[in-house]
């Protein structure tokens, strides 16, 4: 196994028993001539941070696998990976079609879909274009779906699949102005519930990420925009709240390797989980909120918001 990072016992196995298909397959192509029976895997959002490093593992780990996303630009070093890259913009749904029938045509089957393209809306549900919010559930549930909706075809056909789809910890929990993005989480939660009843008669398997606070940079070009979209208005401060809040979680985030780490064990594990949790703070702000009442939990946000600002306003003023 590569170094920088590992598998449980169980999870290893499986992937060694993997590699070893893919040798079997690659001598029974050669005498054949048949499609490639390695395995393929396709992965939204790959340009940047977390899509990346999924595209990157998956790689590593010995399958064929198809980064796509709309800035094709920023992945010529998946490209010299051996990456296949290619243009998509999951809210076109046309380009979906074609991109998801070129691959499969291409390799003869599809095997893996990681649904990682997202974005983050944040603001005050009052304030925020109606245009903006439609579009977060676009790209977010919609896209999502629609991924789902190319891919399924050639799984049933295979009677194999494995669907992982990126959600949050804000997908179980919410956030100080996180209404946009906190619903489209959940909407991700809802589906792959029902998805994994709905596919399981077919062999596919529906599996959901959830990730705690993450270095990636949308999350502060989102929070910059809801402080400036809320100034001078009457969530200026819960704005300035919300971002304080985010802005000390992300100095403890975690790199986006964990998250490709629970992809790893989602993709290669024999019997994977439905749900694979990980990140910083993710576990334990989740089992706080399975026990705690409601209102109780709203306060322990509310507490942690506070406590950002104190402590910002101290780092700020320790450094005038």
């Amino acid at each position: 196994m590569r170094g920088d990072w590992k598998l449980s016992g169980g999870d290893e196995c499986a992937l060694s028993c993997y590699n070893r298909t893919n040798q079997n397959s690659a001598v029974n192509l050669a005498k054949g001539g048949m499609m490639m029976t390695k395995k393929v895997a396709i992965v939204t959002g790959a340009s940047s941070g977390i899509g990346k490093q999924i595209a990157k593992n998956l790689n590593r780990n010995g399958m064929e696998v198809y980064a796509v996303a709309r800035k094709v630009y920023q992945m010529n070093d998946l490209d010299d990976l051996g990456i296949h890259t290619r243009h998509l913009d999951v809210s076109d749904y046309d380009e979906i079609d074609r991109v998801v029938d070129e691959i499969a045509q291409e390799t003869g089957r599809i095997d893996v879909l990681v649904n990682n393209a997202g974005l983050g809306v944040f603001g005050p549900a009052e304030e925020v274009n109606l245009a903006a919010g439609e579009y977060e559930f676009k790209v977010n549930v919609f896209g999502l779906m629609k991924m789902i909706q190319a891919v399924l075809p050639y799984m049933r056909q295979q009677h194999s699949g494995r669907i992982i789809n990126m959600s949050s910890i804000d997908g179980k929990i919410y956030n100080l102005l996180g209404s946009w993005y906190v619903g489209a989480k959940y909407a991700v939660e809802g589906i792959s519930n029902a998805l994994r009843l709905e596919l399981k008669p077919f062999g596919i398997d529906v599996i959901v990420i959830e990730p705690g606070a993450i270095r990636s940079a949308w999350k502060d070009t989102a929070t910059g925009q809801m402080v400036a979209q809320a100034a001078n208005g009457p969530y200026a401060k819960l704005a300035r709240k919300s971002a304080d809040f985010f802005t000390l979680s992300y100095k403890f985030a975690s790199e986006p390797r964990v998250v490709a780490r629970m992809v790893d064990r989602a993709a290669f594990s024999r019997r994977p989980k439905t749900r694979y949790v990980g990140g910083a703070g993710a576990k334990p702000i989740l089992a706080l909120h399975a026990v705690l009442p409601d209102k109780c939990f709203d306060a322990f946000l509310d507490s942690l918001n506070v406590l950002a600002q104190r402590v910002l306003n101290r780092q700020t003023a320790f450094n005038r």
